[in-house]
């Protein structure tokens, strides 16, 4: 079983060599490492020359991250797709084989997901936040759930039935995919108790208040473009998820 792993950069250089680095480590053999690069400026491109495990490169401008993610999503031949940022890491070299291993063990699951943690740049080893998520239940996203996208991994064929990441969002298009996957098409998950992915801090979706406000804009509009209405508690809950994370 053939697994994609998506990594989108744009002047990436200064984080981009322990991403790769905790792709290239993995057991897990048949890997294809595909780069989505936004044309970068910096000696990105000159770092991933450094690792023959990345299988395709793609270097052109874009319309942003979600744009570059489809582009992706479009170029891989894998079964399994995940998307690995380029400032984050696999938490241990066995993850992937975990993964796989989770597909393999039942035919059923489209998706596999799990839980992330969070660190400062300078202090790797010092977790400040984690996202414990939990498995899907039908009222998940009503109370303010969702899986972390980072330890996501998707079937291949789910994106081609449903379609991939809406290009106009600019910070919760990942979340209008999940919500589409999980709660409007109904696709069988799996919740791996295990934290996947480790990631620096300073995510576009809480970088500041106005991002905040796009975000939860942005979701709203997900609900309702899926012809879904989102209860009041949504945006109440959400917030207190996230001050949860800090402890």
């Amino acid at each position: 079983m053939k697994l994609s792993i998506i990594t989108v950069t744009y002047n990436s250089a200064a984080t981009l060599r322990e991403t790769l680095e905790s792709v290239a480590e993995q057991t897990y053999p048949n890997i294809e490492h595909i780069i989505i690069d936004g044309a970068s400026k910096d000696k990105t491109l000159e770092i991933v020359k450094e690792f023959p495990r990345v299988s395709k490169i793609l270097s052109e401008k874009d319309n942003g991250i979600y744009d570059a993610m489809n582009k992706g999503i479009r170029q891989a031949t894998g079964e399994i797709i995940g998307i690995l940022n380029s400032d984050d890491i696999f938490t241990e070299t066995t993850i992937l084989s975990e993964i796989v291993a989770i597909f393999a063990a039942d035919t059923s699951i489209g998706a596999v997901y799990g839980n992330i943690s969070y660190f400062k740049t300078e202090e790797p080893n010092k977790i400040v936040r984690f996202w414990q998520s939990k498995p899907y239940y039908p009222s998940f996203f009503e109370n303010g759930e969702v899986p972390p996208h980072p330890a996501l991994f998707v079937k291949k064929e789910i994106y081609d039935a449903i379609g991939t990441y809406y290009p106009k969002f600019k910070i919760s298009s990942d979340y209008e995919f999940m919500f589409r996957m999980l709660k409007v098409h109904k696709y069988k998950s799996f919740f791996f108790d295990k934290v996947i992915v480790k990631m620096r801090m300073g995510g576009e979706s809480t970088k500041n208040w106005k991002n905040i406000f796009i975000g939860n804009k942005e979701i709203f509009t997900a609900w309702r473009m899926n012809s879904k209405i989102p209860p009041l508690r949504l945006f109440m809950l959400r917030p207190l998820k996230k001050i949860k994370q800090l402890f």
